[in-house]
């Protein structure tokens, strides 16, 4: 099946189609991860972007049950330069063009993903369409040109319901603004008894739990789109331990009067090299976040930064000043990338210790 990727300056790449037939529209981002493909496609935090992946070859060890990093993905479409037909894997379940076509995402093949990728580098992301090579091209075009991205996209994948993954140790409330599955698996290895909860969740209610501390998740689009979600935050960080990853940094950084603004074309991949500035340690991470805290923006009276990126310098952890609180911009869950910055969650594990035996000698 011919179909084609058109992009919003003009560009027109050809290509195969594979997965679901449907035509497709979003903004198109790259990841230049060599792997992990199964768990990109399926972290929320790329609800309604069009995923090109920078590695040529794509789905060469199937789709499995253990590399889900949510259920229903919100991933809008899959762009490669080549997919694997036939997997070769003893876990695999299924072929990526199967999974695809179950979960209603279309993908295009044979695509010049070098040539594309230089092009979102230079222009920055832009919004994209998959359509079939026989469509008309000027009213795809003027399809594309009156898209609307959607705003607060937060919404669109946190979970409506509270729910429990029970444990025997800390009372942790992880507070889902898209949460990869691979975060409750770190607090599981910790033997934490979980309780997650809708982004939308007021502080009263986090409070009520008696927890001995907040994990604020990642999750897609503008932190700004969700305002309500500040005021949570500057009154549960006075009174627990809070943890931010990636969107949950934002928030924090956000909620103490910093501002974020949109990267030219994020990061998204799992070799981003990150420097704790306070020990000159050096991580190599996974990162999927299209924005970013302005630095200049962060009042040092509250904000410590802990961390940079060394390719570009921007602000990859904060912690506050006052409050048992800190950040990690990238994410220490790893899935897929590397586990070096895993001891993060330890980190929260003491925070909450130190928490606790302050406030029983208060």
């Amino acid at each position: 099946m011919k179909r084609l990727l058109i992009l919003e300056d003009g560009s027109i790449f050809k290509g195969r189609g594979f997965g679901a037939a449907n035509d497709a529209t979003g903004e198109v981002v790259f990841s230049t991860g060599m792997t992990g493909y199964q768990e990109s496609i399926t972290d929320q935090s790329y609800n309604g972007q069009m995923l090109i992946f920078t590695y040529p070859l794509i789905g060469n060890t199937g789709i499995n049950r253990e590399d889900y990093e949510s259920i229903d993905p919100t991933t809008k479409a899959v762009i490669v330069k080549e997919f694997a037909r036939v997997p070769s894997n003893w876990r695999s379940q299924m072929s990526l063009d199967e999974f695809l076509k179950i979960k209603k995402i279309p993908g295009i093949a044979g695509v010049d993903t070098r040539k594309l990728t230089r092009i979102i580098r230079q222009h920055g992301t832009m919004r994209g369409m998959i359509i079939d090579a026989e469509d008309d091209l000027k009213h795809a075009f003027d399809q594309l040109k009156a898209t609307v991205l959607p705003v607060n996209q937060v919404a669109q994948v946190s979970t409506n319901r509270s729910y429990v993954s029970p444990g025997e140790g800390k009372n942790v409330v992880v507070v889902d603004f898209g949460l990869k599955h691979s975060i409750l698996n770190e607090l599981n290895k910790r033997n934490c008894h979980v309780t997650v909860l809708p982004y939308n969740t007021t502080a009263e209610t986090i409070l009520s739990l008696n927890p001995d501390g907040v994990m604020l998740t990642n999750g897609p689009g503008d932190p700004t789109s969700i305002p309500a979600v500040l005021t949570m935050i500057q009154v549960i960080q006075e009174r627990l331990p809070v943890f931010g990853i990636c969107l949950g940094h934002q928030l924090i950084a956000l909620a103490n009067g910093a501002r974020t603004f949109k990267m030219k074309f994020g990061h998204r991949g799992f070799n981003h090299p990150v420097k704790e500035i306070a020990t000159g340690r050096i991580d190599f991470t996974s990162q999927n976040h299209g924005y970013a805290v302005d630095a200049n923006s962060i009042d040092k009276e509250k904000l410590l930064i802990t961390h940079i990126e060394l390719n570009d310098g921007t602000v990859e952890g904060v912690k506050h000043r006052y409050h048992p609180v800190f950040s990690a911009q990238y994410h220490p869950d790893a899935a897929p990338g590397p586990h070096d910055a895993a001891h993060l969650f330890d980190q929260f594990m003491e925070l909450m210790d130190a928490w606790k035996e302050t406030n029983k000698n208060a």
